[in-house]
């Protein structure tokens, strides 16, 4: 039942950017196009699933004085890792993201998750903890960026759906972006009857 809720929580009730409102910063940059939102999605992914990991096993050989210092050192290099795997595989893809990718390490979903839960949890929970806030934080930015490339080019995945005279510029910018996440963080709020305190 633990690792149920563990893993479920953050898919929706507790979901990262809509609930607590962490990692927005990535859901208006990389979500013009859904290709850039899944890529985005799958880095993250394997960041913070590897970083929670990687933090449990060593939790109880980390000094607190400098356990900030340990989990920044783990969570840069696995973001060099995977920074370095686009560039090999996806390049045409890793070119415009590339600072994106980098900025993981400042992610606060990415820390907070190692400081707040990996530090004081198993491996196993650990790591349905990482893969539920990464999941939970690349639906939403899938969703931002189905509408804004839907509304913005007309397009899902470069294949057209919409006529051009319905493409609207505003979905392309940071405003538009602004708004389809208040309007996603506004239905979330209404469907779990989240109130804040």
């Amino acid at each position: 039942m633990k690792n149920k809720k563990t893993f479920i929580d953050p898919l929706v009730d507790n979901n990262p950017i809509t609930r607590q409102v962490l990692g927005i910063c990535s859901a208006l940059a990389v979500t013009v196009k859904v290709e850039q939102a899944l890529v985005m999605t799958f880095a993250l992914t394997f960041v913070l699933v590897m970083s929670n990991v990687s933090v449990s096993l060593l939790r109880k050989y980390i000094p607190s004085s400098i356990r900030i210092i340990v989990q920044l050192t783990i969570i840069s290099t696995l973001v060099t890792l995977i920074d370095q795997f686009l560039k090999a595989y996806m390049y045409d893809i890793s070119k415009p993201m590339s600072v994106f990718i980098a900025l993981i390490i400042t992610n606060c979903i990415v820390m907070g998750r190692a400081d707040a839960y990996a530090m004081q949890n198993n491996v196993k929970d650990s790591f349905l903890d990482g893969f539920g806030n990464a999941l939970g934080y690349g639906i939403i930015l899938v969703l931002v960026a189905f509408f804004r490339e839907l509304l913005g080019f007309g397009t899902i995945f470069d294949i057209k759906i919409l006529p051009d005279f319905l493409n609207n510029g505003l979905m392309l910018l940071a405003p538009g972006a602004f708004i389809i996440l208040g309007l996603i963080i506004w239905a979330q709020r209404s469907i779990t009857n989240f109130v804040e305190e």
